[in-house]
């Protein structure tokens, strides 16, 4: 059972120090114990490097199933002691859209709905919501997902931006070849998407426009697993990346991040996903409309 809890929480807190804080141990003592629970079930629970920890394909399929557990248990306690709690709505999210979009609002869904308490889920594989890991997903998908309700709530397009000092060094990039003068930085991309907004759909499209492009190649001279290291690189000053003007938009709006090109790329939508028979839909309705009106107030 100490196993099961130091995976839940690590798999819900994304840290092992997090996890042992909450749970009062070291951070040892839950490697150990997430250890322990590898060698029960013979399948590896996250990938440890590189950072941030994330969940493999088995701990994304054990983590809903022992969180739902670990509800049910919580539930009929309070049940019985006569404490019944309100249970919080569960949202799962891309990761990135966690970190940068989501988690900086949260203080403004708590003043406006402070009777709904909320749980972000951040995880980059797609939860089952018939499994019961979350009570509503925000996905993010070129169409509409199928078979749930769904509303988009924005659009992003996929920019080069960099920081604004980067530019100041060297000749200002006037036309696309001149971007070849800059480091790019690159990330890797789970879709499966031909047409994935990265620096090789980009140099496609700019050979089309740019004549000095069609005979230029470059490798990109830094490269991440996972989109927020990129982030973190671009905003020290390393180099240019392609973007989604959502993710970005706190950075752009501040001026930290700026457009080191005219030329974009077209992105995906954000769609607040739900089942058609939540036993939550009033709160569903509510996350859905409140997530809404933020963007129309950024755009």
């Amino acid at each position: 059972m100490r196993a099961v809890l130091a995976f839940e929480a690590a798999a819900r807190l994304g840290s092992f120090a997090a996890a042992a804080g909450e749970l009062g141990v070291t951070p040892t003592a839950i490697s150990h114990q997430i250890r322990l629970l590898e060698d029960i079930s013979g399948a590896a629970l996250f990938r440890r490097r590189p950072r941030p920890l994330t969940l493999t394909a088995a701990g994304a399929r054990l983590f809903p199933v022992l969180r739902v557990g670990l509800d049910n248990f919580a539930d009929a306690f309070s049940k019985l002691s006569g404490q019944e709690t309100r249970k919080p709505l569960r949202v799962t999210t891309p990761t990135a859209f966690a970190s940068h979009c989501l988690v900086p609002r949260l203080a403004e869904w708590g003043r406006a709905h402070p009777d709904v308490p909320l749980e972000v889920i951040g995880a980059d594989a797609v939860l089952d919501l018939r499994s019961d890991a979350a009570d509503l997903a925000i996905r993010y998908a070129r169409r509409a997902p199928l078979d749930v309700n769904s509303l988009e709530i924005v659009r992003d397009s996929y920019w080069p931006v960099c920081v604004p000092e980067l530019l100041s060094e060297a000749a200002p990039i006037a036309k696309a070849a001149d971007v070849l003068r800059y480091p790019l930085i690159h990330f890797d991309w789970t879709s499966r998407d031909p047409e994935a907004p990265t620096w090789r759909q980009w140099m496609a499209k700019a050979r089309a426009l740019d004549p000095a492009l069609a005979g230029a190649e470059k490798s990109w001279d830094l490269a991440f697993r996972e989109e927020l290291h990129a982030i973190e690189a671009v905003l020290g000053g390393q180099g240019v990346a392609i973007f989604s003007d959502v993710i970005v938009s706190k950075y752009l709006r501040s001026g930290r991040l700026v457009k080191a090109s005219a030329l974009s790329l077209p992105g995906y939508g954000f769609y607040v996903v739900s089942l058609h028979s939540s036993s939550r839909a009033p709160e569903i309705e509510a996350f859905s409309s409140w997530m809404k009106l933020g963007f129309d107030i950024r755009s």
